[in-house]
């Protein structure tokens, strides 16, 4: 099992830009994909982004598709957020997760991550 760590959440107005970071134990980090996932009060958990094991490959929800970009350092076993225009919606808690499962690609599903670290709070004002 990997632990994960999320930090970097705080306020910010709308249109301002806040990159979120997520430091992972383990040797074994550089075969994992992670993803970022967001819950805002009264919803369930989305899809924000993912990231493959290698960095190369990225996909995204469509509603932070341009603004959002995930990145990865693997000699830092740390996965990057970047967000920029942000808007009043996305205000949520934002969790990082790893998957270590052996799979390939980008993973969209929650399903497929079973290292899920405690969140960090992003608000976005208007």
């Amino acid at each position: 099992q990997v632990e994960v760590l999320e930090s970097g959440g705080g306020l910010v107005q709308a249109g301002g830009s806040l990159r979120l970071s997520c430091a992972a134990s383990g040797r074994a980090f550089t075969m994992y994909p992670m993803g970022w996932f967001r819950q805002a009060p009264g919803k369930e958990r989305e899809f924000v982004a993912a990231i493959n094991w290698s960095g190369t490959l990225t996909s995204y929800a469509d509603s932070v598709k341009g603004r959002f970009t995930a990145s990865r350092d693997n000699a830092k076993n740390t996965v990057y957020l970047q967000m920029n225009s942000l808007k009043p919606e996305d205000t949520a808690v934002y969790y990082c997760a790893a998957s270590t499962k052996g799979r390939l690609g980008t993973l969209l599903s929650p399903h497929e991550y079973d290292s899920w670290g405690q969140g960090t709070q992003v608000t976005v004002s208007s």
